[in-house]
């Protein structure tokens, strides 16, 4: 006669995994994560609500909930600035300098990460070395340069469209080269060598084989350069005129008048905002992988 033997109850173990946190530092780094949350979005709610209440509720003491509604301001603060000039001319500067400095530092990273040549450590050391300075430091030497120019050639870069391009590219493209030399050696060169071996000469090897692979990073440069070029202040103040001004400079120069109605102003900000916000959503997938590969060798 068989015996049955009753199958052993396994019990669960228990023990916490030596790599896991515990509950404190848990419940810690949520409260830690709400308040930054709030931090953050807070300005953004005052923002929006703000330019959803008529400007008597603005003037007063601050509503948290807004007793009266209205979408006015949106329509209004196109009258009120030339809001469709700086716009224009902040898309005609961003885009002119995000086209402009994607197109040179694929070149040039291509050139750096699949070559070899004199001067090539020294170039990626320059590169580098120039985001260590702050831009306030480039501010006197770059209006002295465009206002010698424009006497000596009468090439107008200062108050000009194309100055403005050219300053922001500065600073666009040492970080855009750089990024995209670690992006292009995390790609095989076994696949641009096997376009070469087929026929393809090396421009056309980069465009249809490198290019193509290297999209999420050419996606983060283009947002980098895009949102540098957009929201800057200093520089657009110092380098544009009425005829040239962007929306940055532009509303501040209006919220630094006497009569200043903050509902449109804020309004103005939001309208402002779209850009970047609808392109970082569109693109999220693409900057962070972008950013994560390019980062890393």
């Amino acid at each position: 006669m068989s015996s049955l033997t009753r199958p052993t109850r396994t019990t669960r173990s228990r023990a916490r995994s030596p790599m896991a946190a515990p509950q404190s530092f848990l419940w810690t780094r949520r409260i830690v994560l709400t308040l930054l949350a709030g931090f953050v979005l807070l300005p953004v709610y005052v923002m929006v609500s703000s330019s959803l209440k008529p400007l008597q509720d603005v003037s007063g003491k601050f509503q948290w909930i807004p007793s009266t509604l209205t979408i006015q301001p949106y329509f209004d603060i196109w009258e009120t600035v030339p809001l469709a000039k700086y716009f224009v001319n902040s898309l005609i500067v961003a885009g002119s300098a995000t086209v402009l400095s994607v197109t040179i530092a694929v070149f040039s990273a291509y050139a750096v990460s699949r070559y070899r040549f004199r001067g090539k450590r020294v170039f990626t050391v320059t590169v580098l070395s120039t985001q260590m300075f702050p831009g306030i430091l480039f501010l006197l030497p770059l209006f002295l340069i465009f206002v010698n120019i424009g006497n000596s050639t009468g090439v107008a870069l200062y108050g000009s469209r194309g100055g403005l391009i050219l300053t922001y590219l500065t600073f666009s493209l040492p970080f855009s080269i750089w990024m995209l030399i670690g992006y292009f050696d995390s790609i095989p060169r076994d696949l641009d060598e096997a376009a070469l071996v087929d026929g393809c000469g090396p421009v056309r090897a980069l465009f249809q084989v490198v290019v193509p692979a290297a999209v999420p990073g050419i996606v983060a440069v283009s947002v980098y350069s895009f949102m540098t070029a957009w929201g800057e202040v200093l520089f657009a103040s110092v380098m544009t005129n009425d005829a040239t001004r962007t929306l940055s400079v532009g509303l501040q120069g209006y919220a630094t008048q006497n009569d200043v109605y903050w509902n449109q102003v804020m309004a103005a900000s939001l309208v402002v905002s779209v850009p970047i916000v609808a392109g970082f959503l569109l693109l999220q997938r693409y900057l962070v992988a972008g950013l994560t590969a390019g980062a890393v060798k």
